[in-house]
């Protein structure tokens, strides 16, 4: 189950699960024909996916995603909590209104999508989530994520907490932080030369200089599922390229 997969990372991850003969419910909240277009191309590769809407805001819907997912494919066994949502402000300008909403899903939707799919984890003896957290949480100069962050701060203690939980029950429980990553998100309302600034701006921040690309991530969330990342967890797998430009004044 990978939550938020109708575009971008999500997209990109349940398209390599399910290229690794993983079923995949892939769970979208607004973008229906998206997460449908994802599921017909796994289809079309001899994968198995259904779509499953979900609002992870609410607690009802995190319920229902994770028993519609065990209606159609069976109990996870293996879940990517990826959906998160990203409002832009820090300390002065940043309308914190906003960080309700931004916190109940990159949190407390994670909490408890994790608490509906862990028992059945538990009672098979195995498991593997994966958190989507990000390099703004270990701390960047970019502007404009410092209350994102925060949330995704609390990915990562949750991460080495439920790690810890549920460990004795052969499930692992790890984190990836990715860094600048080109997606849908990044793009929208932006020129193409506006795009090439940023990209270049963060490209040169990176000992790889370059951009991430959505595969990047993907395949660090194949391997940590994997069998072979079987006594792997409570780590945060950054994936950045080598970022420099944590928290310093130029």
């Amino acid at each position: 189950m990978v939550t938020g997969a109708s575009r971008g990372i999500g997209k990109a991850i349940a398209m390599r699960l399910a290229a690794q003969g993983i079923a995949v419910a892939v769970n979208y909240r607004e973008r229906g024909n998206e997460a449908d277009g994802v599921v017909a191309a796994i289809r079309g590769r001899g994968g198995q996916a259904v779509a499953i809407g979900a609002d992870l805001a609410k607690a009802a819907d995190c319920t229902a995603l994770v028993r519609r997912t065990e209606d159609l494919l069976g109990p996870p066994g293996i879940l990517v909590n990826n959906a998160a949502v990203l409002r832009r402000g820090d300390l002065l300008d940043f309308d914190f209104s906003q960080m309700d909403g931004m916190r109940a899903v990159n949190v407390d939707g994670l909490v408890r999508v994790t608490r509906e799919a862990a028992p059945g984890m538990q009672s098979r003896g195995w498991g593997r989530i994966v958190n989507l957290t990000s390099i703004a949480a270990l701390g960047t100069s970019m502007t404009g994520t410092t209350f994102y962050a925060a949330t995704k701060a609390a990915v990562i203690i949750l991460t080495r907490r439920f790690a810890l939980e549920l460990g004795p029950f052969g499930i692992t429980v790890n984190a990836v932080a990715p860094g600048f990553i080109l997606t849908e998100m990044v793009s929208q309302d932006t020129s193409e030369e506006q795009l090439r600034k940023i990209t270049d701006s963060i490209a040169a921040k990176a000992m790889m200089r370059r951009a991430g690309e959505v595969e990047d991530i993907a395949s660090a969330v194949s391997f940590l599922v994997s069998e072979e990342a079987g006594f792997i967890t409570a780590q945060v797998l950054t994936v950045d390229g080598g970022r420099t430009d944590y928290i310093a004044h130029p």
